[in-house]
């Protein structure tokens, strides 16, 4: 094992620039400076791919999966410009494998006329697919939803209602009791892929999702 994994790096590299000047919907900790109207800056979405994919490499899983995890909102998502990423151009740029991986925790948040699709009718769709996933997209998945519900969980500790609107902040588009539905649906969905090492993923999002319950008061 070398220190440096240029298939990381490239991860790094692309994600930083699809996701730049696009923001997480709210925050978990006070920010260390103001803008010049007096808010808080947003916290970069970057922040949360780096994050997942360093859940996922501590974990113990490969190269691949860590680039894959770095660049799972990647075709998801759109950028500021509202434009969305080519998966052919993935499969040219990080090969197979990452693409591969990428694709199996992609969401379809459109429908075949453009129109955005529901909530749970892509919440459905994706648990559907994890259900018979790889071991190594169901890893990604399962750092995914671990850190958005940690983070959901520190907002809610500040005192941040994540489930209103504010300004400067979006809110989340489905309430408690629906998140909660998810993670649940996710973890029972992962329960299909066999790999020791996606054990200590599903019990750190088991005690975040008691976390949110409690918080929450469900």
């Amino acid at each position: 094992m070398t220190p440096l994994a240029p298939l990381i790096e490239e991860a790094v590299e692309l994600a930083a620039e699809w996701h730049d000047r696009t923001y997480r919907k709210s925050r978990w900790r006070a920010s260390a400076f103001r803008l010049a109207d007096g808010s808080e800056p947003g916290i970069p979405v970057l922040s949360h791919v780096v994050n997942v994919a360093i859940v996922v490499q501590r974990a113990g899983w490969d190269d691949a999966t860590v680039a894959a995890a770095v660049l799972h909102d990647l075709v998801e998502d759109a950028n500021a410009l509202g434009q969305g990423f080519d998966p052919v151009e993935l499969l040219a740029r990080m090969g197979p494998e990452v693409a591969g991986r990428v694709h199996e925790v992609s969401e379809r948040k459109f429908d075949d006329r453009g129109r955005w699709r529901p909530w749970q009718d892509r919440k459905d769709d994706y648990v559907k697919a994890l259900a018979s996933a790889s071991p190594q997209a169901v890893a990604i998945s399962l750092a995914d939803k671990l850190h958005n519900v940690w983070t959901m969980n520190r907002a809610i500790e500040r005192g941040v209602d994540v489930f209103s609107d504010a300004p400067g902040r979006r809110r989340l588009v489905a309430g408690p009791e629906r998140q909660a539905w998810f993670i649940r649906a996710v973890l029972e969905a992962s329960s299909a892929a066999v790999d020791p090492r996606l054990e200590p993923l599903r019990a750190a999002l088991r005690d975040e999702l008691r976390r949110f319950e409690e918080l929450t008061g469900l």
